[in-house]
């Protein structure tokens, strides 16, 4: 997955070498041409920028993603995240949740990525994801290496976006062997 991030990258790079501008020129320009189809936006950077089929293709899928890409939440945006991910039946789980938190605000600093059914809480790299996995229990996935996995802290085949996944069904499960575990994480993504 590193290797296509950087061959990304470098495209990018590329393409506005070739263009003579920036990235958020670029991204202007697409905004600003009140298209919306993809096919359109290609064929308009083909037009308009000379540019050939693929690099125009790349562009008009980067910047899309980039608007529908929710930002990093702001210190202050954390309750209006959990409060989208706990609603309904799921609404009992989010002092779980909440007690995960102020472990992690107690370690350091670090950045929260909301995302659709769950928040990545990532340093260099991502250390912990914490969601609600059904109405009855949160999940938080670990990366951290050199753990011996037990009955409590289940052990994610190879591939997967964590190495580790802990179920936790009620606050009082939010305890020193958790606290452990996020600690060997947030450390391991300094």
């Amino acid at each position: 997955m590193a290797d296509l991030d950087k061959a990304l990258a470098t495209q990018l790079v590329n393409i506005q070498q070739r263009a003579g501008k920036s990235l958020d020129e670029l991204a202007q320009i697409i905004r600003g041409s009140g298209l919306t189809k993809h096919g359109e936006l290609v064929a308009m950077l083909k037009t308009t920028l000379g540019m050939g089929h693929g690099d125009a293709n790349t562009l008009v899928h980067t910047v899309k993603q980039a608007v529908a890409a929710p930002a990093p939440a702001a210190v202050g945006d954390e309750a209006d995240v959990l409060s989208t991910l706990y609603v309904g039946p799921k609404a009992a789980l989010r002092p779980i949740h909440e007690a995960l938190l102020a472990i992690l605000n107690e370690l350091g600093e670090f950045e929260a990525a909301p995302k659709k059914t769950y928040v990545s809480y990532r340093r260099k790299k991502q250390f912990c994801m914490v969601g609600p996995a059904t109405n009855t229990r949160v999940e938080v996935g670990l990366n951290m290496k050199g753990v011996d996995a037990t009955d409590r802290l289940e052990a994610l085949p190879a591939g997967q976006m964590c190495q580790y996944k802990v179920r936790i069904s009620d606050v009082a499960q939010v305890d020193a062997d958790l606290r452990g575990w996020l600690s060997l994480a947030f450390a391991a993504a300094g």
